[in-house]
């Protein structure tokens, strides 16, 4: 009986801790080697952001927009990524011959076998959210690479940075 009390208050904790890491930004600057600001931005700009001329052109922009990066050992794509990703599911709901794969990936950090379940749970994350907002599931192809293709080598924050991301390419 206590140890179906444990679990209970377990998951609980857990899905109240993931609610609030969505609803939480804790993301701050990424500097370089040279402590300069980093060509990552730590969060990225919302299509209402990016300096549109018509709302065609923001379509365009966030359309262009085919990497999504993650914080440190995070699931859940940032909130500013939403309008993007909104785009993106907007095309693929428009277009149902359109497929696409998205290609999860982590930094070095963690066993080979954690890093590929972060990767798959960052893609299939995304996936989600494009399928609820207009995109089929059938379109979407998942695949985690994990730490096994990184952006950039290194062991720096940056480097880590620029590594736990989603890529969406066009099949």
């Amino acid at each position: 009986m206590k140890i179906y009390r444990l679990i209970r208050v377990f998951v609980v904790t857990t899905a109240l801790l993931g609610l609030a890491a969505c609803t939480t930004d804790t993301t701050t600057p990424i500097t370089d080697d040279t402590g300069g600001p980093s060509s990552v931005p730590s969060v990225r700009p919302s299509t209402s952001n990016l300096q549109c001329i018509s709302p065609e052109d923001c379509r365009t922009k966030a359309l262009a927009v085919n990497t999504f990066y993650f914080d440190f050992d995070v699931a859940e794509f940032r909130t500013g990524d939403r309008e993007i990703l909104s785009h993106h599911a907007q095309q693929l709901a428009s277009d149902p011959s359109m497929r696409v794969r998205l290609e999860g990936h982590a930094d070095e950090r963690g066993t080979r076998e954690y890093n590929i379940a972060l990767g798959e749970r960052r893609a299939e994350g995304i996936q989600n959210y494009l399928v609820v907002n207009g995109a089929s599931r059938s379109q979407i192809e998942v695949v985690s690479y994990g730490e096994e293709r990184p952006a950039v080598r290194g062991t720096s924050e940056r480097a880590y940075q620029r590594n736990r991301r989603v890529v969406i390419i066009d099949r």
